[in-house]
């Protein structure tokens, strides 16, 4: 029974963090001329460093030939950085480059300023809530990676 309200709490929870998701789009002006999916790419690419174009594709739900071009455009604006794997040149990773940390930092700033304006009529005591909720969470999620 515990795992059905587990299944039946993350199905909803994913649909409201998807409507909060929504309204922290961000305005295209504060993308620099990028598409949102390329900033979203970029800024977890940031996050979690060198990647696979493979790896990148699964987690995205994309095509590696889709990613693959998304990438040439962050590539040749020196975004992004593309290395073949000099054992197995099969591989390819991305990471950022200089100009992409400061392009993704600026966007996560962006994000970071969506969020407190989402919580400015929140009460602190259901912040700290949150707050602590959202630790045991992840807590939880990364015994079970």
């Amino acid at each position: 029974m515990a795992r059905k309200e587990f299944v039946h709490l993350m199905e909803e929870n994913v649909l409201i963090l998807d409507r909060l998701a929504d309204r922290l789009r961000l305005d295209p002006s504060t993308l620099s001329g990028y598409p949102r999916n390329q900033m979203v790419v970029l800024v977890r690419l940031y996050m979690g460093g060198r990647a696979r174009l493979k790896d990148i594709a699964r987690r995205e739900g994309v095509s590696a030939p889709n990613l693959c071009a998304s990438f040439r455009k962050l590539e040749r604006d020196g975004l992004v950085l593309r290395v073949a794997d000099e054992h197995d040149r099969r591989n390819v990773y991305y990471s950022v480059t200089d100009s992409g940390r400061e392009l993704a930092s600026q966007v996560m700033e962006n994000f970071r300023r969506g969020i407190d304006k989402m919580f400015s009529g929140v009460p602190r005591s259901d912040e700290d809530a949150l707050t602590a909720a959202l630790k045991v969470i992840n807590g939880i999620l990364k015994k079970m990676e």
